[in-house]
């Protein structure tokens, strides 16, 4: 298949699969320019998805940042016969310049779990390069929308928070944790299992962005088939521990990469429309009080100024009830200890 033909279809590809998740209200004649930074670009998510940034065509400015072979990315992204203009930013001398005049910044940079390494290790690590990116983004561009990846996503999203509180910049309208992957898996699994269009297919996902905090709302899901409680159960689960399911069939070797990038690059763009004036819906982890959780994901409409609004659950199932009981405690810990890893004189 010849190059262009690629382009093209992974163009159709990321639109139609956004134009399912989004309701049009308005849009502009004229399309806005708009900066997108990809913050850990040399990553095995950073790279995929910053590929995808470059084939959007409301991209026009694309930044990536790492601390290492950026450059290299960035001249290989480049030559992409896209619009989008290419720059690559490389260790922490250049990341104020990488974040100059971003509208969205997207943080997948991170380390993922090791050999050896326990789950509080890789807190340490992700939380203190989430802090730090994050205190740049106060200082270079505190209006950008900022899409958050780097897991715990529960943990970083209030970190992120508590750093843009403490430096004066904090807007809860425009910090959102991408739970964007829960909701893909979600339609991936309902369609295939009973042989619907993915393409029509819409599951909301609630609640958080790790093993049981992620609540899929199947009995709200759209088109509307019939489901036995078995099938809700392994559903449920399944979505739950795609992430496992990824990690094991990858030996070891690997994670949810591309199919995170892949999420993450749907988000950026619904978030891009927004800015542009095309109001859509999306499930987001943000500040809430939809719950007593002051962070949670539910369905948000997005617009110029972020989110303009954070919609209700609607009615849930029994099952879906004891699941939204069930997974409160254990997000309402990875919250504060988000909280307390930049204030830890409250911890």
């Amino acid at each position: 298949m010849a190059a262009r033909s690629v382009a093209t279809l992974l163009k159709r590809s990321v639109s139609a699969a956004t134009s399912t998740q989004t309701t049009r209200c308005m849009s502009s004649s004229s399309t806005p320019k708009r900066k997108v930074a990809v913050l850990g670009a040399a990553g095995g998510i950073g790279q995929p998805l910053g590929l995808l940034m470059k084939l959007n065509p409301l991209v026009t400015d694309l930044s990536l940042y790492d601390i290492a072979g950026t450059p290299g990315v960035a001249a290989d992204i480049s030559h992409v016969d896209t619009g989008a203009r290419v720059e690559g930013f490389a260790g922490e001398q250049d990341l104020g310049e990488a974040l100059k005049g971003c509208d969205v910044v997207i943080i997948p940079a991170g380390v993922p779990r090791k050999p050896g390494m326990t789950r509080d290790d890789l807190f340490k690590i992700n939380a203190g390069i989430v802090k730090g990116l994050c205190t740049a983004i106060a200082e270079h561009c505190p209006g950008a929308l900022v899409n958050m990846i780097s897991n715990p996503v529960n943990s970083t999203v209030p970190i992120a928070a508590e750093v843009f509180k403490q430096h004066g910049t904090y807007d809860p309208r425009k910090l959102f944790g991408v739970t964007t992957l829960d909701v893909v898996r979600a339609r991936t699994f309902y369609s295939s299992l009973k042989g619907l269009s993915v393409r029509e297919v819409n599951v909301p996902v609630v609640g958080g962005h790790a093993g049981i905090t992620i609540l899929p709302l199947f009995s709200q899901a759209s088109p509307k088939v019939q489901l036995t409680d078995d099938e809700i159960e392994a559903l449920t689960k399944r979505t739950q521990d795609g992430g496992t399911e990824v990690v094991q069939a990858k030996a070891g070797k690997g994670s949810a990469t591309l199919s995170m990038a892949y999420a993450g690059a749907l988000f950026a763009e619904a978030c891009i429309k927004g800015l542009n004036g095309e109001e859509n819906i999306q499930c987001t982890y943000v500040a809430s009080n939809i719950t007593d959780l002051p962070f949670f994901s539910s369905k948000v409409r997005l617009g110029k100024n972020g989110v303009e609004e954070v919609l209700g659950l609607g009615t849930l199932s029994d099952y879906e009830q004891n699941g939204l009981d069930a997974l409160k405690e254990e997000l309402r810990s990875s919250i504060q200890k988000g909280i307390d890893f930049v204030n830890p004189q409250h911890a």
